[in-house]
């Protein structure tokens, strides 16, 4: 008589979103306290998982680090929201912009690396929230440049650059606490433009 072995129960929908949720909630803890360059597999031990299950849901570190970065683009679009209805000058508001994703791209140590990848990789997971993030800042910088604010051949694109390279520098050796701040001063200075009458109100 043929024996009919019975399949394993696959796991519900339900399983596998709770399975994931936990992934992330344990990968925002193991990267903020060892950057983002810390192991995949000690990520899985530490949620208790197999390898393959983490896999499974975040083939690639950009992967996962993509879908972190998405769970907090609500908190930074309300930003953005509130900035757009502050009474400030442009120039002003394209500050309070870059302050905002200065804080967004550096939630992790090491995060600025992988967002600057991505964007010359169009492949990458995190591809989509840094175009998203590049066109934001060219709205704000458009806003500044149209009132006479900033240099009209600045781009969006190394304006957010510039935001990455001076959170990197944070971590370099010789940086110490004020070193991300004064070279993004430096930098700003080779974008700002000259008032052409009265400074401009900074409120």
């Amino acid at each position: 008589m043929e024996v009919h072995q019975e399949a394993p129960p696959r796991k519900s929908r339900a399983d596998a979103e709770r399975n994931r949720v936990h992934i992330l909630d344990v990968a925002e803890e193991f990267f903020s306290e060892h950057g983002v360059s810390g192991a995949m597999q000690d990520i899985a031990k530490r949620a208790g998982l197999g390898p393959g299950t983490l896999y499974r849901h975040f083939p690639t570190r950009e992967s996962l680090l993509a879908a972190l970065m998405q769970a907090r683009w609500e908190e930074l679009d309300a930003r953005r929201a509130e900035i757009e209805t502050e009474p400030v000058d442009p120039l002003a508001a394209l500050e309070l912009w870059l302050t905002a994703l200065g804080d967004y791209v550096t939630v992790f140590d090491g995060l600025p690396g992988p967002i600057r990848e991505a964007l010359r990789e169009t492949t990458s997971p995190l591809a989509i929230t840094c175009e998203l993030l590049v066109e934001i800042t060219g709205q704000f910088l458009t806003a500044a440049q149209t009132a006479g604010y900033a240099r009209p051949w600045v781009r969006d694109r190394d304006l957010v650059l510039t935001v990455l390279a001076s959170k990197w520098v944070s971590d370099a050796q010789l940086a110490d606490e004020g070193s991300a701040d004064s070279l993004r001063a430096i930098m700003g200075e080779g974008w700002h433009m000259p008032p052409a009458g009265p400074s401009p109100s900074r409120t």
